[in-house]
C-alpha cells in the first residue's frame, strides 16, 4: 500500500540559513498538512522523490546542502505562483 506523504518547509530569508522542515507525516497526517496548506493559501508542489528525501529529516531540521538546488526551484515556483 502506497500511503500519501507530505512535508512542509519554511524559510525566512533574513532569519534562516536554509529551509527547515516544519511538519511531516503520512496518511491522515499528510492529508491534514495538505488541508491546512490549502486553507491558508499556501502553494503545494507535488514531488514524490523529494518528499521521500525530506520525510527522513526531523521537524526543525534544515534541509541538507544536497537538496538546496531542487528546493530553490520549488521556492521559485511558489514565488511565481504568488505574484
Amino acid at each position: 500500500m502506497n500511503r500519501k506523504k507530505a512535508v512542509a518547509l519554511k524559510y525566512e530569508a533574513l532569519k534562516d540559513t536554509a529551509p527547515k522542515v516544519v511538519a511531516k507525516g503520512e496518511g491522515k497526517i499528510a492529508e491534514k498538512i495538505i488541508k491546512v496548506a490549502k486553507e491558508h493559501g499556501i502553494p503545494i508542489k507535488q514531488d514524490k522523490e523529494l518528499v521521500e528525501l525530506l520525510s527522513k529529516l526531523d521537524i526543525g531540521e534544515e534541509i541538507p546542502i544536497e537538496l538546496y538546488e531542487v528546493v530553490a526551484r520549488i521556492f521559485a515556483y511558489i514565488y511565481k505562483y504568488k505574484t
